[in-house]
């Protein structure tokens, strides 16, 4: 009886582990998408890169100026599950100087490197997923134009279970897709727009968004705002519900994103300060779309503790 038992825990074992191995496996890009796509140009990639925000976490840590645009990586990120440091992107051996299009496209939309391992989700491929693989395609072209950078970021620093990347392909599957967001009814051209911006490479859901233990984010509070994932202070709500902007005009959102400034003349600090140095670049139009839809975000009360 005790071998019949030991025997079926084994058999158990050893099912579970082909179910989770088969359940974690990498997802990619359909390859006949990847043939389609028309090949990339690199000066409509310099808007690509200015929306996706690169420099913010590639370039190194207190960069200005033309060195945003060496993305020499390093930048330390320090959350709950770890710290997670921002690797080389530039066009360099440490970098992914010989990387592929295709790679990128795995990269940005399914988090899978070139050697078929997972990216953890502090690169925020959960929002580039929604990404128009054109714009991938030009953001890669662009990408190969930048200064090479032989800086070796250094490897994560986390601990188990948090160190087991394989477990990640069970994460996105709850976490990872390509659809929107928001259905948002009677969207101008201009919200809508906005709304690619928003939920696709600008990435703000994953900071103004609160999340769950297991760091998925909670979309029914979509941009409410959440405890910074440093776990100190704040980032704010963003819908027009309580806390939020709902006091800001398209245009008040729209002249933050340029000049960094409030409507009370504050400066926006911390890492939206950063922020805007990539909004700047943007397009008016471009940032004129991101003001619109987040004016046509349902509203939420603030998506974090209120400080007693």
């Amino acid at each position: 009886m005790i071998r019949k038992l030991g025997l079926l825990i084994l058999v158990l074992a050893i099912a579970g582990g082909v179910g989770f191995w088969f359940l974690s496996a990498p997802s990619y890009v359909d390859p006949a998408r990847i043939a389609a796509t028309a090949p990339g140009d690199a000066q409509r990639g310099t808007a690509i890169f200015w929306q996706g925000g690169c420099a913010s976490c590639h370039a190194a840590p207190g960069a200005k100026g033309d060195a945003r645009l060496v993305l020499t990586g390093g930048l330390n990120l320090i959350t709950p599950f770890g710290t997670f440091v921002a690797p080389n992107i530039s066009p360099s051996q440490q970098g992914i100087g010989e990387w592929s299009f295709e790679d990128l496209a795995n990269a940005m939309m399914e988090g899978v490197s070139p050697a078929g391992s997972h990216y953890y989700p502090a690169f925020p491929y959960t929002s580039y997923a929604r990404m128009q693989l054109q714009d991938i395609a030009d953001l890669h072209a662009f990408l190969k134009t930048l200064p090479p950078s032989d800086n070796v970021a250094g490897p994560h620093k986390l601990g188990f279970p948090f160190n087991v990347r394989r477990g990640l392909g069970l994460w996105k599957r709850l976490y990872l897709s390509p659809d929107p967001v928001l259905t948002i009814a009677d969207a101008s051209d201009a919200a809508k727009r906005g709304q690619y911006l928003v939920e696709g490479p600008g990435h703000c859901g994953e900071c103004h968004t609160p999340r769950n233990p297991i760091g998925g984010m909670e979309k029914a509070q979509w941009l409410a705002g959440a405890t910074a994932a440093e776990g100190k202070g704040v980032v704010p709500n963003i819908t027009g519900g309580e806390g939020g902007i709902a006091d800001w005009s398209a245009n008040d959102i729209a002249y933050a994103l340029e000049s960094g400034f409030t409507p009370e003349f504050d400066s926006l600090g911390s890492s939206m300060a950063d922020v805007v140095l990539n909004t700047a670049h943007l397009q008016g139009t471009d940032r004129e779309a991101i003001a619109a839809y987040l004016k046509a975000v349902p509203p939420h009360p603030n998506g974090y503790p209120t400080a007693k």
